[in-house]
């Protein structure tokens, strides 16, 4: 397998992940209004720490969702900042 079909899969699959995710998150937002049975909290975190958290940052902004719960207001973009630091290390080694 290529470097490029490798990094082909990896972008395909942050793209599923961030929209399961920010589906996920969307689903979560309506049961809350219904009040229904809703999805644990550390589903929703794990989907961002599995390489959703574009779609979880996203999902906060446009449905307003879990931005008062410290855990996923820093928590996410931290998580993201991590994801990013470590994407650029395996990039720089990868290409050397």
């Amino acid at each position: 397998m290529t470097k490029e079909n490798i990094l082909l899969y990896i972008i395909i699959y942050l793209v599923v992940i961030n929209v399961i995710t920010f589906i996920v998150y969307g689903l979560d937002k309506w049961k809350a209004k219904q009040a229904k049975w809703r999805i644990r909290e550390s589903t929703l975190l794990g989907l961002a720490a599995v390489g959703g958290s574009i779609g979880a940052l996203l999902a906060m902004k446009v449905w307003h969702h879990k931005t008062l719960h410290n855990q996923f207001r820093y928590g996410v973009p931290l998580i993201l900042f991590a994801q990013i630091a470590i994407g650029i290390a395996i990039w720089y080694f990868w290409m050397s």
